[in-house]
């Protein structure tokens, strides 16, 4: 046993504290979440917290990467399902800004850019590559797909995936661009890329 907890206890607890977590994140957002936030309904101490998880941070990426997991299918679904490689970007596109706008587990983090910034420092530079690629696999299959018979254009397939993937960083400047304009900016820029992409 580890800390005076069987194993069983310790699975008990932590998907315990993953619960918490996803729904204190949702609604107050990781900076305003404190340990004792997420201890107390678990009924341990704070500092029992860091037998489970090294931060707060470690905690909100292991809840991030469930959420991925259960959304990959359907965020996935339009680079299945059109041939049309311009169509597929843009619901591909949609549908995963319309994640990041919506998902208040996201949406807590992403509409800060301040907390987006720490949070990219924090995270160790190893595991951010490895994400990095996780992230670039998923589209590369696809767009290596496009890039063979010769429906997209650009540099490599490579380059290709990460100008995709890239897109919803505009969600960072919401507050810039204006409530009043987003939107429409939005699907525009979306529209514009995916248009950029497929050859002519």
């Amino acid at each position: 046993m580890s800390g005076g907890f069987s194993e069983v206890e310790r699975e008990r607890i932590k998907e315990r504290l993953v619960e918490e977590g996803r729904d204190l994140f949702s609604h107050y957002g990781l900076k305003k979440t404190t340990i004792a936030d997420l201890t107390e309904p678990v009924g341990i101490a704070p500092s029992t917290f860091y037998q489970f998880f090294d931060s707060k941070d470690e905690l909100y990426f292991e809840i991030l990467g469930r959420e991925a997991e259960q959304l990959e299918d359907v965020l996935l679904e339009p680079l299945e399902s059109n041939d049309d490689p311009e169509k597929a970007i843009v619901e591909f596109l949609s549908g995963l800004m319309e994640v990041y706008e919506t998902n208040p587990l996201i949406r807590a983090v992403a509409l800060d850019p301040q907390e987006v910034e720490r949070l990219q420092r924090e995270f160790p530079e190893d595991e951010a590559a490895e994400a990095r690629q996780e992230g670039l696999n998923y589209l590369l299959p696809y767009v290596e797909e496009w890039y063979d018979a010769g429906t997209v254009d650009g540099p490599s397939p490579e380059i290709v995936a990460n100008a995709i993937r890239s897109i919803p960083v505009l969600i960072l400047h919401r507050d810039k661009i204006g409530p009043e304009r987003y939107d429409e900016t939005r699907d525009l820029v979306i529209r514009a890329f995916a248009k950029g992409l497929v050859s002519s």
